[in-house]
């Protein structure tokens, strides 16, 4: 069976993806949660859960950050948290937030995510022999290394279909220290649109911000895999994520839909090439004008990976 999974930016949001037919919302809070749309109070995020619960859909949170001292701390607090509201399940990227829930018996079901370093079978299986009942495959996997990897896995890889890719994350304020030394006051925020260029290439325009957990900056394009979920498909790749993190309102549960319907027709046998097409040319007018779409690595030779 194919998950649909989707980011949420408000409880309006979320309840329009649960219509669109999502399967699994994903959300959280910025203190442990890297790179959400939007940072949710513990009563919205109750209520979301409940929400999903109602239409019998499921929700993940996140708590991939890197934890620490100072957030370790709080993730005990948490965990219990989201224990209690019952949430279906959570991605863990700190190896100290699962000795938390072992040590504290926590049995919410976790999908391990790495970021960078979840590259290969061997990584994810480790992680499924410890407990984790997933992994969200580092987006830079391109697809012949997918295949390669796909008959050994012991649990499922979540893949990115839709959204924007994180490059690099550094626990420095990168640009809180570049305003530091301009004697620039400015906000360095998600809100403020911010991106930095290559020497003598204005046309690439990598997003930037930051936030308590560090600088984020993103690929040049999003990604859109709509052309390619036969593939996915093809070769066991069932769970797919839709980042909205640069695709705001409604247009993305547009988006969503177009996924939805998509993953109907494939496990229906009804899917074409031709309303794969159809699908790319809906998405490209519902993205930000302001934003390019491609497939990423989806289709990079590994050989030439450095």
């Amino acid at each position: 069976m194919i998950e649909v999974i989707a980011t949420a930016e408000s409880i309006d949001q979320a309840e329009a993806l649960l219509a669109a037919g999502i399967d699994t919302l994903y959300i959280g809070e910025e203190m442990f949660g890297l790179r959400l749309p939007t940072s949710f109070s513990r009563e919205e995020q109750r209520t979301i859960t409940e929400k999903a619960h109602e239409a019998g859909k499921k929700v993940t949170v996140a708590l991939n950050g890197i934890m620490h001292p100072e957030k370790m701390k709080k993730v005990p607090e948490y965990l219990s948290f989201l224990q209690d509201i019952k949430v279906d399940q959570i991605t863990v990227g700190d190896p100290g937030v699962v000795f938390v829930m072992q040590r504290d018996g926590i049995g919410i079901p976790y999908i391990y995510d790495g970021e960078t370093l979840v590259t290969s079978s061997r990584q994810i299986n480790f992680w499924a022999k410890r407990g984790a009942i997933g992994a969200v495959l580092a987006r830079e996997v391109p697809f012949e290394e997918m295949k390669a990897m796909k008959d050994n896995l012991m649990v499922p890889a979540e893949v990115l279909v839709y959204g924007a890719t994180c490059i690099h994350q550094s626990k420095r304020p990168l640009l809180q220290n570049y305003y530091n030394f301009t004697k620039n006051d400015e906000s360095t925020g998600k809100e403020r649109g911010l991106f930095i260029s290559e020497p003598k290439k204005e046309e690439t325009h990598y997003s930037i911000y930051e936030d308590n957990h560090g600088t984020h900056i993103f690929a040049d394009n999003d990604v859109n895999l709509i052309g390619e979920l036969d593939k996915l498909h093809g070769h066991h790749y069932t769970k797919w994520k839709l980042d909205g993190i640069y695709a705001p309102g409604e247009n993305f549960v547009k988006v969503a839909k177009l996924f939805v319907e998509a993953r109907e027709k494939l496990e229906s046998g009804i899917w074409s090439s031709e309303q794969a097409q159809k699908a790319i040319e809906q998405i490209e007018t519902l993205h930000p004008e302001n934003r390019g779409l491609d497939i990423g690595f989806f289709d990079l030779d590994p050989d030439e990976i450095k």
